[in-house]
């Protein structure tokens, strides 16, 4: 293991404790943002050269440094070096490569700043591929959508069947709330797309450069207002926290409705063998793993939310160590969306449904009781009078042991009423903006998939810049 190379250290007359090196440093976890930190010091060189601080000599040789750290890393090297944290390290490799003008780097700049700039890259990264992978689940719920648009199933309320609806209408009812989730997530990313670079450790750099110049060079859309804001500000990764939450919480109920379905008692339909585990003791079972996991990680990712939210409720500006906590929940919860959501699309690609078992149950007259109410209502009986007219009906044929229709016309409703009760006419009639009419479900779910294509072309709009910097930044 290689030396340290730490930033600090001049007015102290000796090195930290171990127990501070245990607890202080974060290297074990932020060295997830080492290409981040390359791209931003790469960023900072070349503006240190437009301000006259470094030669351009100086510059390429700080370049081709870095990039030179960066390709040791991804090549596997420097995984047992022992560093503070990141930023130190990059430092340190540069300094092992291009000797003393490696100090020069620093100049004017703070890991207050480095650190923020570091964590707007990831995030922008991060919101990028969450909403790709939020856009891929929502096109396979159309698609399952505009499939199923006249498959019948029973709808739900409070857990108990209600009236019908079709698959398609189902599919796309999560398809609207992942639209959201993406609109959210692009907004989100678009307000975190400033730069605080330059900012300093609290109260801006006191070189002569230009910080809107060096935001576009890194695909930001400007630098940050305020310095004492810029290198306190965690409202992006909060955001991000937030996104992922409220995502999840679709997604976990998606889980607990296909869980249902699945079930041996439901038996609407049948989850890929592929995607299911099986029992250690029971032969027989197919267990829904995948769809738990997503519900129970729902949970987890509120409990993150909530735990940096307590962070930053009580901080005094600007910086403080406390923020250095911020980057564990927001590393968790990308891998768990970078696995779950790919998982959820399989999920809902593959689910094999059961067509007759859904219809029998949608076709129950139990949730067609509405209908007969309706058709009352259609001639004139106040919907008050006919609910209650209704009601008696239905109870009657529960002790009967007969179903509303079976039993013969009387109580003011009639032959033609009784007609009404019919699952395919019931749907049909479901024809206003938003119902579950399958005629409405085509259509609805052709409107789903021009908005899915709509955001996806704003997204690629909107991130091009940022990855055209990842990709570029320092080249000349």
């Amino acid at each position: 293991m290689s030396e340290r190379h730490d930033l600090w250290g001049g007015r102290f007359a000796a090195g930290p404790a171990e127990v501070l090196r245990r607890f202080n440093d974060s290297w074990s976890f932020d060295r997830a943002l080492l290409a981040e930190d390359v791209q931003g010091s790469i960023a900072w060189a070349d503006e240190l050269g437009r301000c006259g601080v470094l030669t351009a000599l100086e510059v390429r040789k700080i370049v081709k440094g870095l990039r030179a750290v960066k390709a040791a890393w991804d090549a596997g090297e420097g995984r047992d070096v022992d560093a503070e944290d990141v930023h130190s390290f990059v430092e340190g490799e540069l300094a092992k490569r291009i000797g003393p003008l490696a100090g020069k780097l620093h100049t004017g700049r703070s890991r207050n700043d480095q650190v923020a700039t570091d964590l707007r890259l990831w995030l922008r990264n991060a919101f990028d591929s969450f909403h790709a992978a939020v856009l891929e689940l929502a096109e396979a719920l159309t698609v399952r959508a505009a499939a199923e648009a006249a498959t019948p199933m029973p709808g739900y309320t409070h857990l108990k069947r209600a009236e019908p609806v079709t698959f398609g209408h189902w599919s796309l009812a999560y398809a609207e709330m992942l639209l959201r989730d993406a609109d959210r997530i692009r907004a989100a990313r678009h307000r975190a797309n400033e730069c605080p670079l330059g900012a300093g450790a609290l109260s801006g750099t006191p070189l002569p450069i230009d910080r809107e110049r060096l935001a576009r060079s890194l695909g930001f859309d400007h630098a940050s207002a305020n310095s004492l804001d810029a290198v306190s500000d965690r409202d992006a990764a909060a955001e991000y926290l937030f996104v992922a939450a409220l995502h999840l919480s679709h997604l976990s109920r998606m889980a607990e409705d296909l869980i249902f379905f699945t079930t041996d008692e439901a038996g609407f339909a049948e989850l890929p063998d592929a995607l299911s585990t099986g029992s250690s003791r029971m032969p027989q079972k197919k267990n829904p793993d995948v769809l738990e996991l997503v519900r129970g990680h729902a949970g987890r990712s509120i409990g993150e939310l909530t735990g940096l939210l307590a962070i930053l409720k009580g901080l005094p500006l600007a910086y403080d160590k406390d923020l250095q906590l911020d980057k564990e929940p927001l590393f968790r919860t990308r891998a768990v969306l970078a696995a779950a959501l790919p998982a959820l699309t399989a999920v809902v690609k593959g689910l094999r449904l059961k067509p007759e078992r859904m219809r029998a149950a949608a076709g129950d007259d139990r949730l067609l009781a509405t209908e007969l109410a309706d058709a009352l209502a259609r001639r004139g009986v106040p919907f008050r009078e006919a609910h209650e007219v209704v009601g008696r009906r239905f109870a009657l044929a529960e002790e009967s042991g007969k179903g509303l229709v079976e039993l013969p016309p009387g109580d003011g409703i009639t032959k033609a009423d009784l007609a009404s009760v019919d699952l395919e006419k019931a749907l049909a009639r479901r024809g206003a903006v938003g119902g579950s009419s399958p005629k409405l479900v085509v259509r609805a779910a052709k409107k789903a998939a021009a908005q899915i294509a709509a955001e996806k072309q704003a997204a690629k709009e909107a991130f091009a810049a940022g990855r055209k910097a990842a990709a570029g930044t320092g080249k000349k």
